[in-house]
């Protein structure tokens, strides 16, 4: 079981179950109809409406989610979520989803030139994060102004800087509580005259220092030359308008749910959220779920996304009975074998550093295979807290492997490393560096498809 690779192949089968999302509410639910026997397949998504594995990618700790009473980080959860679904038989498809027809039944999804027929479907999809959409926003995108802090916060651009978060709800307000730890001040922007963030939240930042509360204030541009250098700022209340001087801009602004894919197909509401009725995951046509954030306008919480998860895997699976439609797979004689989670790469040292080591950590590595090595050098740069990171280093780890040692990999660590981040101009993580002969050939920001480092590896050798 586990990744499903079939390189654009047309797929004859007809599946039980297609999941399409990779949040909570995609991993329960595969969870939930991998061990009743379904077979499910899920399609992680890739780049379109956020990264695989949802929101809690880019949360630090999550503090709420029951069973863990000192808090797990975002990502470690979610790489949780994705092993336990695997290890029950789901099946993964790491890539976006293209099509979906719901005319036909079975139902059919195009991904990657290849066609997938399903008798069920549940659209666990999520939502992404909203823009303001300003004069100069995209020239100043990842180059001052993010939509995670929790990714790119630690970046040397940001330390020890004044830093501002547009925003009131719980997402801002932990954004604005994360920054501190990097930056000198933290201005939050609240449109109204309140935090619509958790009490608990609320109160975190208020009694915080470093966090300035602008209330009432509206954000109107953004200035700079190569980098972000001020905002521009309206009081709602007196019209009044003030400059401020900020070396980053973080929004946390509300969602949008990522329902374009079954666009006209399926009833949703005016904002764009699939409708069910309350409490229920069935959507208006019959065999279709919707679970998570895609039909949440308002909980929009990790455990209410995996509840209804559950809920649409029960669901699925007893319609699926009522209408004869289950394929049967081979019943599991015994309970399937422990699987790993990702773990960290222990930091590599002159007592421990291997010359034709796939993939190394730290800045003694980096420091020989580039002076040294004249195999192709990935040098992937993370931070501790970063969910996309998450995603994206099982797929160079897996590139490098398929490459049989002829190329070679070194994560560092912005945090642990700064002075190398800064010297090799780091704005964000991950971001991705590719060497030969201390020679810089490529370089990418965010996740990428792993065929791109591939190719360009390829050519290299």
């Amino acid at each position: 079981m586990g990744v499903d690779n079939r390189p654009g192949q047309k797929h004859s089968s007809i599946e039980n179950l297609v999941i399409i999302g990779s949040g909570p509410a995609g991993y329960t639910a595969a969870i939930y109809s991998s061990r009743a026997n379904l077979n499910p397949l899920l399609v992680t998504g890739f780049d379109k409406g956020g990264i695989p594995g949802g929101q809690l990618m880019t949360t630090t700790f999550v503090e709420n989610f029951p069973g863990f009473p000192n808090g797990i980080k975002g990502p470690e959860l979610m790489d949780r979520m994705k092993a336990q679904a695997i290890r029950w038989g789901t099946k993964l498809i790491e890539d976006d989803a293209d099509a979906i027809d719901l005319k036909e039944r079975p139902f059919l999804i195009k991904i990657n030139g290849e066609i997938i027929k399903t008798n069920s479907l549940i659209i666990a999809t999520g939502a992404r994060a909203n823009r303001l959409n300003l004069p100069k926003e995209e020239k100043f995108w990842s180059h001052g102004i993010s939509a995670c802090a929790i990714c790119d916060g630690s970046t040397p651009q940001f330390r020890n800087e004044r830093l501002a978060v547009v925003g009131g709800g719980d997402s801002a307000c932990e954004e604005a509580v994360y920054l501190t730890k990097y930056s000198s001040e933290i201005h939050l922007l609240v449109r109204s005259n309140t935090l619509r963030a958790s009490a608990p939240m609320a109160t975190r930042v208020k009694a915080n220092p470093k966090i300035t509360i602008h209330w009432e204030t509206e954000l109107i541009g953004i200035y700079g030359n190569d980098w972000l250098e001020e905002l521009q700022i309206r009081s709602k209340d007196s019209n009044q308008i003030e400059n401020l001087s900020v070396k980053g801009l973080f929004y946390a602004i509300g969602h949008t749910p990522n329902t374009e894919i079954i666009a006209g197909q399926l009833d949703t509401d005016s904002h764009g959220y699939l409708l069910t009725n309350s409490g229920r995951p069935e959507t208006s046509i019959e065999g279709v779920y919707a679970a998570g954030d895609v039909c949440d306008s308002e909980w929009k919480q990790g455990i209410t996304a995996s509840s209804s998860g559950c809920k649409a895997a029960l669901a699925a699976e007893r319609w699926l009975n009522a209408n004869n439609l289950i394929i049967l797979n081979e019943q599991l004689s015994e309970i399937p074998k422990e699987v790993s989670t990702q773990t960290d790469t222990k930091i590599s040292s002159e007592a421990n550093y291997n010359s034709k080591a796939v993939w190394q950590k730290g800045s003694y590595a980096l420091r020989k295979l580039y002076h040294e090595s004249s195999k192709p050098l990935l040098v992937i740069y993370t931070s501790n807290n970063c969910g996309p990171c998450y995603v994206l280093k099982p797929q160079i780890k897996r590139v490098l492997k398929e490459l049989n040692g002829e190329a070679q990999g070194v994560e560092i660590d912005i945090e642990t490393d700064q002075d190398i981040a800064k010297q090799a101009n780091i704005t964000g993580t991950p971001s991705v560096q590719l060497f030969q002969q201390k020679k810089l050939k490529a370089q990418w920001k965010g996740v990428k498809q792993r065929n791109e480092f591939k190719q360009a590896i390829e050519k290299l050798l």
